[in-house]
């Protein structure tokens, strides 16, 4: 199999540079041609047919998203990962090429302190998702060795008696799109609470956040640290900060922060899934959505522990098939769903055992 062919497309000399040196240190990786911006790039098209484009937003002549939505056109399959600042534009701009159509993104590296710092970071988040969207990610490992004790879902009735209490979904790449499917699904008069973490940084967060409460009947807001937890209310973890569900009373409030990555993740899911288990015990409906790595599958089992539910995306509709797969792999996943029934699901789960006037939504 030969190597990944790279068409990389940035305005910066120093960016495109920096970028080759950190792709072309890796032995199943080329840079099989740049391009200053969206113009030239989608002429080099045809003559470089690349595996997989690398795309910045902000350019002259041709932006990303314009470049972007120009090659949807043409080439409907091929992989393109935006290459984004951690401003609010750069943020805005990002979201929008995953609306159309943009597979995944990296942000570019501020205040690291050295070009060796910068490029180490670019190494870290890029390289993975390369491989892993031209179809030379690494094999998922067993993900039910490590606890080889867990019971497999058909121990257990698939629809318990008992009312869930809290919804929680867990997702990364591919996030932003299944959010947008899931979230507006869900009434307005929704009896629980539903708390997210969407692997994002800060910044990013926030205008998600902003952008599903304006598409959606439920309100929709990022998560701030002592928060009382409502019904009808989403939370949606900022960047940077780990979110947690935290007894008070007779109460469930948030609670943000910063304690070591989990999984190389802040926000990350298993710290969600596993405060929400203790706060809400068999009231808890899990739900992970597609993203790369195993973040959720530790907080899975303790959500089963605790006698709640899991619910995990299928493979065909999900961008990565690693969370999720994860989760499914090792016996968690009470139900694995289609996207398009994962919000029709929760809402039918949540009204089982509530008055029958809301169960017929």
């Amino acid at each position: 199999m030969g190597k990944i062919r790279i068409l990389l497309v940035d305005d910066a000399v120093v960016v495109r540079r920096m970028l080759s040196d950190v792709l072309n240190g890796d032995p199943m990786i080329e840079v099989a041609g740049t391009a200053p911006n969206g113009v030239i790039a989608l002429a080099k098209l045809p003559q470089l047919n690349p595996d997989l484009v690398i795309l910045d937003v902000e350019m002259p002549e041709m932006d990303g998203l314009q470049t972007l939505a120009a090659l949807r056109k043409t080439h409907r399959r091929l992989p393109v990962i935006m290459f984004s600042t951690l401003t609010q534009r750069g943020a805005t701009a990002t979201l929008d090429a995953l609306a159309l159509g943009a597979n995944d993104y990296v942000t570019k590296p501020a205040n690291v302190g050295s070009v060796a710092v910068a490029m180490q970071r670019i190494r870290e988040q890029l390289i993975p998702r390369v491989k892993l969207l031209c179809g030379r990610g690494p094999a998922p490992a067993p993900a039910a060795a490590p606890r080889p004790a867990l019971h497999p879902p058909v121990s257990r009735p698939l629809s318990p008696t008992g009312r869930v209490e809290a919804v929680l979904i867990g997702v990364s790449t591919g996030g932003p799109n299944a959010l947008a499917e899931v979230i507006p699904s869900l009434p307005a008069d929704l009896p629980v609470p539903v708390l997210i973490v969407q692997h994002m940084p800060p910044i990013f967060t926030r205008l998600l956040a902003e952008r599903l409460d304006a598409q959606s009947a439920v309100r929709v807001a990022e998560g701030s640290d002592r928060a009382k937890v409502e019904p009808g209310e989403v939370w949606l973890a900022p960047g940077d900060y780990h979110m947690e569900a935290v007894r008070d009373g007779a109460a469930v409030r948030l609670r943000l922060q910063q304690g070591p990555p989990e999984n190389s993740c802040r926000p990350a899911v298993d710290v969600l899934f596993r405060s929400a288990a203790a706060a809400y015990g068999a009231g808890v409906l899990a739900v992970v959505l597609t993203g790369m790595g195993q973040d959720g599958l530790r907080g899975c089992e303790a959500v089963r522990e605790a006698g709640g539910q899991v619910y995990a995306q299928d493979e065909a509709t999900s961008v990565v098939w690693g969370m999720p797969g994860f989760v499914a792999r090792a016996g968690l996943a009470d139900r694995v769903l289609p996207l398009g029934e994962v919000g029709p699901t929760i809402v039918a789960r949540v009204y089982k055992g509530r008055p029958v006037g809301h169960a017929a939504r």
